[in-house]
């Protein structure tokens, strides 16, 4: 039985409103296409129940932009939207399947999955350490208010910058057919910046807690 102790990050979640879609495969193809980035299923990832999954960010400082990778992916389809929880923590058992797998970043994943309904939030975080979910959290609720009611224009700016964070904006402009002065105005609707300077804190204080 192959037993490790190393820290990882757990992104455990679910499709809002996915039953009201006629064909499942408009999210769940550009999605197992996502994830398929991260890794192999079912070790890496996997998708049950129909609309839940779980998927292993071996980096937890890379798992806030995993989350709005995966979030952008849904927004671009109507009404749908996703409910995600990352748990970072030691992973104590690697099995060949990740939903078989186990340790303090599952525990801490499941756990905080489970009341996010009750919370109506979709997207927090439960890691080792108070203080950081404290403070992420707060950013997260805030971000929400903007990564909830993203539009789909919005959206597909979001997509291409984290797929090719080198990109620029007169690039993201000839791929969407647009000015570049439309991209920098969508950008700025979508608060980009702001979500940068989330991730940039969520590193710097991961980094440190790590240590």
């Amino acid at each position: 039985m192959p037993i490790f102790v190393f820290m990882i990050s757990i992104i455990t979640g679910d499709i809002i409103n996915s039953q009201e879609t006629v064909d499942q495969n408009v999210w769940l193809k550009p999605i197992k296409t996502l994830f398929a980035e991260f890794g192999s299923s079912p070790k890496n990832w996997e998708i049950f129940r129909g609309d839940s999954f779980q998927l292993e960010i071996p980096q937890p400082e890379e798992a806030y932009l995993a989350a709005l990778r995966i979030k952008a992916e849904i927004k671009l389809i109507k009404n749908l939207d996703v409910r995600m929880a990352i748990g970072i923590g030691k992973k104590q058992f690697d099995a060949s399947k990740i939903t078989e797998s186990n340790g303090e970043a599952f525990v801490n994943s499941g756990e905080k999955f489970e009341i996010l309904k009750k919370e109506k939030i979709n997207l927090a975080i439960k890691s080792p350490w108070d203080s950081f979910d404290r403070e992420m959290n707060l950013f997260f609720k805030l971000a929400l208010n903007t990564m909830d009611n993203w539009s789909v224009k919005s959206v597909e700016i979001i997509r291409i910058m984290l797929k090719t964070p080198d990109i620029n904006q007169k690039e993201i402009g000839k791929i969407l057919g647009i000015a570049q002065s439309s991209v920098s105005e969508r950008q700025k609707r979508a608060f980009w910046s702001e979500l940068m300077e989330i991730d940039a804190v969520y590193r710097e204080k991961l980094k440190k807690l790590m240590e």
